[in-house]
């Protein structure tokens, strides 16, 4: 377990921590508010949070063991990220908590016991625009991507 992994650790479980505090506190109103951005109620978002970005460490793990990230492109994320949001337009509020609290603690403890070695190993992606190590897809699709998500969360519920 290295430094860089404790950090990027700590930084995740407060991203995680900040998302399911706000998804708590989310009145039955608030929750079905669009998100501009993503043109999806406050919880189909905070379920794709959960269920997209927290669950990214299985790239986080291919790249760690030196396998070969699957190449897709940005059309293709936004349809899966669509399709997603259609299969889940229901979702309630104690699934989505679920989801953010399981996928998020798998996601720290992971993060956590990497070695510095470890995060700075790379893999292509070409969605990013070739090679990035694994802590660059962690702060890239979770910490920034995660995070604009949720602003804009944040920005439906105080329009």
């Amino acid at each position: 377990m290295g430094e860089k992994g404790k950090e990027l650790a700590r930084r995740l479980g407060a991203f995680s921590q900040d998302v399911i505090t706000f998804v708590e506190g989310c009145s039955e109103n608030n929750w079905k508010k669009a998100c501009e951005q993503e043109e999806w109620p406050v919880g189909v978002t905070a379920r794709h949070i959960g269920a997209g970005h927290f669950d990214a460490v299985g790239l986080v793990r291919m790249i760690v063991k030196g396998e070969k990230l699957p190449e897709f492109t940005m059309d293709q994320l936004v349809e899966m990220a669509n399709e997603h949001a259609r299969q889940h337009a229901g979702c309630t509020r104690e699934e989505v908590l679920g989801l953010l609290r399981r996928n998020g603690a798998a996601l720290v403890d992971y993060v956590a016991g990497l070695s510095d070695a470890e995060l700075d190993r790379t893999g292509h992606l070409a969605l990013a625009g070739g090679k990035l190590s694994a802590q660059q897809l962690i702060e890239a699709v979770i910490l920034k991507s995660g995070g604009e998500h949720f602003e804009s969360m944040k920005a439906a519920v105080d329009s």
